[in-house]
């Protein structure tokens, strides 16, 4: 078997003492913790097969400034405060508002 895929220029090799991996995205990152990979070389190409079971990290919400100062001022609360209900809300300003004022 390696001596055909020699000859049609493939090359595989197992990747050593992987601990993780991680894939990121907009909305999280997906992490593989002890993992098995190998990569593929062919006609110039390198590709790499991941086996492991995954789980997926949520990404943190990045709330701006301003959002935190007019959740504040509309809900009549304190900075910490208002942060925290935009987090809970995902930075939907509207529903942090919302929460934050029927309480």
């Amino acid at each position: 078997m390696k001596a055909m895929m020699k000859k049609l220029g493939m090359q595989v090799e197992q990747i050593e003492d992987v601990q993780s991996i991680v894939i990121k995205t907009p909305t999280g990152n997906w992490v593989f913790g002890p993992s098995e990979v190998t990569s593929m070389t062919m006609q110039g190409v390198t590709s790499y097969q991941i086996t492991g079971t995954p789980h997926f990290e949520e990404a943190a919400v990045e709330i701006p400034a301003d959002d935190i100062a007019m959740v504040a001022e509309q809900a009549q609360v304190p900075k910490e405060k208002a942060r925290e209900a935009l987090i809970a809300s995902k930075g939907d300003i509207a529903d942090a508002i919302l929460k934050l004022t029927s309480s």
